[in-house]
């Protein structure tokens, strides 16, 4: 249901409409949750190429002298990384190593920065990094609404890509490198990532400029099985590659160890904000931790279901729903149980009864 307040609207949303799609209140965004259906856009991403709106998402340039000094102290992940021409996801993270958010920072030179991060924490984390400047050399710049995000995903992300004259090189990144130039007639950057589990890109362009380029990607993609996808997709094809949505399975009261995320903490770093909980939690051992779970029997599963480990309560699902892919119902949960074990034996509620379920190895799915 919309709310009764104005909705914000994308530089896409007269395509959307054109294309007949599904309209939804989106964190204070009026996106499209569906054009032809949510399974046929699943299966798009998944079997060719799905083109998604994510222009709600926020784009923040930290740039400056001490640009790589500020990410070293926010992140947990070695920020020197960060070389021109690279990206890295990563968490934002509070003092109790609990999730402020999580983002992708790339890399554009040596003094500058680009970060993507959530629509519903845009201004939480403009805050956050204004609030730990400090004396840092540091220059904070909001890109967006001036720009906008179209993300093109699947196995044949590439093949279409290329087709734009100057992308032949690019279509061919590794995943998580990123690319500064002009394509389309306009100045374009594009990252090697995404959010379905799937090879992508995810082209950011002014916003005046986007409607030209979803086109272009449409009409040239469209032999190749290109479509255009909504928020549901988006949600079921995340959940299959076992990607955290924020605000569900991660959060400021989640660590990221509890996510199931220590491989992008960097130990050897000092300093950091959260480092000193993290280790605590590391030395003495987590008390819950997200796993997967699978149902083995007929039965699809909703966020918020209690989930029982030897017939005792042991958590709940944060995301659930019916896997396309797998064709199961499947789910992310924080339990009380960190020693669980994939193919461990789980029961979930639905709708009253015991639906019989196992520990699940994440990903869910995985294109490699």
């Amino acid at each position: 249901m919309e709310s009764a307040t104005a909705l914000r609207e994308t530089p896409l949303v007269g395509r959307h409409r054109d294309l007949g799609a599904k309209m939804v209140d989106f964190h204070g965004w009026r996106l499209p949750i569906y054009y032809g259906g949510i399974l046929a856009e699943h299966e798009a991403v998944r079997d060719a190429c799905g083109l998604f709106d994510v222009s709600h998402m926020a784009q923040i340039e930290v740039s400056g002298p001490d640009a790589i000094e500020f990410w070293q102290r926010l992140i947990p992940t070695d920020a020197a990384k960060l070389r021109p021409g690279k990206a890295l996801y990563t968490h934002l993270l509070n003092e109790r190593g609990g999730i402020v958010d999580d983002l992708i920072i790339s890399g554009l030179a040596p003094d500058r920065t680009l970060a993507v991060v959530n629509a519903a924490t845009t201004e939480k984390d403009w805050a956050w990094l204004e609030a730990h400047r400090g004396t840092l050399r540091v220059r904070l710049r909001r890109l967006s609404p001036e720009r906008g995000i179209i993300a093109i995903q699947g196995p044949k992300a590439r093949q279409v890509l290329a087709m734009e004259r100057g992308l032949e090189g690019v279509s061919r990144m590794k995943r998580f490198e990123a690319w500064e130039g002009r394509a389309f007639g306009t100045e374009l950057f594009i990252s090697s990532t995404g959010y379905t589990g799937e090879e992508g890109f995810e082209l950011m362009a002014p916003a005046a400029e986007l409607p030209r380029i979803w086109d272009a990607l449409l009409d040239r993609g469209g032999g190749l099985g290109v479509k255009p996808c909504g928020l549901g997709a988006r949600d079921t094809l995340r959940l299959e590659a076992g990607y955290l949505l924020y605000g569900q399975d991660a959060d400021d009261d989640h660590t990221s160890l509890e996510a199931g995320y220590e491989w992008l903490v960097d130990w050897k770093k000092s300093g950091f904000i959260g480092k000193e909980a993290l280790m605590r939690q590391k030395k003495e051992g987590l008390s819950r931790k997200l796993y997967g779970l699978r149902l083995t029997e007929a039965g699809i599963p909703r966020a918020g279901a209690a989930v029982a480990v030897a017939g005792a309560v042991a958590g709940s699902l944060t995301s659930a729903g019916f896997s396309p892919t797998l064709k199961a119902g499947i789910g992310l949960g924080y339990l009380g149980l960190p020693g669980l074990k994939p193919g461990d034996a789980a029961g979930i509620d639905i709708r009253g009864r015991s639906a019989a379920a196992s520990v699940a190895k994440l990903p869910f799915y995985s294109h490699a």
